[in-house]
Parts: structure tokens; sequence; C-alpha cells
């Protein structure tokens, strides 16, 4: 079947030259005869025009060049629709092109997606939002709320802001329950991850896979901050994860499940693939299996 592939563009997202990335599709696309669009994203992030354009322009591939973020808004729009998702990893993170072994190199993305294999990954929603990588509650999403302010984007930006909250970083109460199991706890935050990783190659989940059917929840307790830290530490570098036992008495608990429901009386901050939005009281959280169908190495 003669593909045809739909590129977005995010023209703000990262750091990396966009200019280079056109000149790459173009050369690219053109050697191996591949009909191709290119456009950009919309601030809005409304792509609902994009099922039917993807009918009527008999489209075969849909491929986002951003960030986590903007994986999220448009693959939102793609659950129904019969086309693979490619990834340029153009984002300051690209949390979800590493964890899935994308990279984070133009030209070897593209290849991928030239090459032309696909398998399924899961997504979730979270009170009915989509998102594809990890959704956090807490101290993570306040650090992503002040890291969209920021003029500088990257990972050392990032860390230093991570660093100046952490140790005044106030504990929320939660109650999560799940698979019959219920705690109640104090916690700096909560991450429900899909993929391995915040971005930057930091795994906050080390052992998450995209296509388990499993999403993988981290309760980062508020007892002593500094042991907190070195636990977290320990679980990112080495990948050695806490058991499903005495979940709130750990420093860094941990367990999978097909779907969490966390009640936040605080209104603990929210944000879905590094993005903050709107949070709420009680967050329901469920897998979605085989929920897009990605061109992966």
């Amino acid at each position: 079947m003669q593909r045809s592939l739909l590129f977005f563009i995010n023209p703000i997202s990262g750091t990396k030259n966009k200019k280079h990335l056109i000149d790459l599709i173009e050369r690219k696309c053109n050697q191996q005869q591949i009909t191709f669009e290119i456009t950009h994203t919309n601030k809005e992030g409304d792509y609902q025009y994009l099922p039917q354009k993807i009918e009527v322009d008999k489209i075969t591939d849909i491929i986002i060049c951003g960030g986590d973020g903007t994986i999220k808004q448009i693959a939102s729009y793609l659950l129904n629709t019969d086309v693979s998702v490619g990834i340029i990893p153009a984002g300051s993170g690209n949390g979800l092109a590493l964890g899935s072994g994308i990279g984070a190199n133009f030209e070897k993305a593209l290849d991928i997606i030239i090459k032309g294999k696909t398998e399924y990954i899961d997504g979730f929603f979270i009170n009915g939002q989509f998102g594809c990588m990890l959704t956090g509650i807490g101290f993570d999403a306040a650090v992503a709320y002040e890291f969209s302010k920021q003029k500088t984007r990257g990972l050392f930006p990032y860390i230093k802001l991570s660093l100046q909250h952490f140790f005044k970083a106030k504990a929320y109460p939660f109650i999560i329950e799940w698979n019959g199991s219920r705690i109640e706890t104090n916690a700096l935050f909560v991450s429900i991850a899909n993929s391995n990783q915040f971005g930057s190659r930091i795994k906050i989940a080390p052992k998450a896979t995209l296509s388990d059917g499993l999403l993988d929840v981290i309760v980062v307790n508020s007892k002593n901050k500094i042991i907190t830290a070195l636990s977290l530490l320990h679980q990112i570098s080495l990948g050695e994860i806490q058991d499903e036992k005495n979940v709130s008495k750990k420093n860094v608990g941990y367990f999978h499940t097909e779907s969490v429901t966390i009640h936040n009386p605080s209104l603990a901050p929210l944000h879905i693939d590094g993005e903050p939005v709107e949070t709420s009281a009680l967050l329901n959280v469920v897998i979605i299996k085989k929920a897009i169908r990605m061109l992966l190495p």
C-alpha cells in the first residue's frame, strides 16, 4: 500500500533547529518516494478535523514532531483511526520517544518511521483525559507548572527547578484505591506511569513497559525528605523498585494495576505527560490497552 505521511511540527517545542528538521523530512521522503505533507501544530491543541482529513486524504501515518505534551494532544484524536503514529523527538524531555527506544536523534527517528515497523502501545485515561506516558499529582506537577513558564528548556533547567522546590515542598493527603487495596498517606507526589520515565532519561518507573496492559504507580511518601530523596535516586539510577507490600510505609512505594482511584482532598496539582492540567478531588485512572499503533524500532 502506498504510504501517505502527515507531519505535525511544533514550532516552539524543545531547543533543536526545526529548519534542519524540515529539510531532513523533505530529503528522506523524496529519496524514498513517499508522499508527505508538513503542517504545524496549533496552540489550542484542537485537532477535531483530523479523523476526517485522514479519511479524505487517505493518510496512513501521522508523524508528531514535538514533545510528550504535543504527542498527547494529537494522539487523543487518533484512538479510533486506522493510522500508524510516529515520533520525531523535538521536545524538552522526550520521555515517550526515549522510553520506547526511538531515542533523541532526528535522523534515526525518521529512519524508523520510513522503515514502517509498527507495534501497539497502551495509553490511559485520567478522568476522561487521554495520556500516553505519565501522569503525576503533587510535587512533580507543581514543578511541571513552573517549568512550563520558563524561557530556558532542557534537562538541567528542569533538574535545577526540581532541586529548588524539593526540600520546601509540602505533602498532600491522598487516599489511593486499587485491586481491593486501600491506603491513606501524606505524599510528596504520586506518579502513574505507562512509560518508564519523566523524560531526559530520568526513569521514575524503571520496569514499566508501554505494552504490558498495566499502570505502574509510584508513591513518594513525605517521611524524612533526605532519606526519601536518596530512595528515589536509588530507584531512578539502579532500577530497583519497591514491592507492593506496605506501600504507605515505604519512602518510595510501588504497585502496578489496570486502574487506580485517587482521592485528592487538598487539590494537589496535576500534570498529564508533563503538561499542567486542571486538578480534581477525585481522580480515576484506567489503562487503555493497545491504544495506538506506533512506528517503533
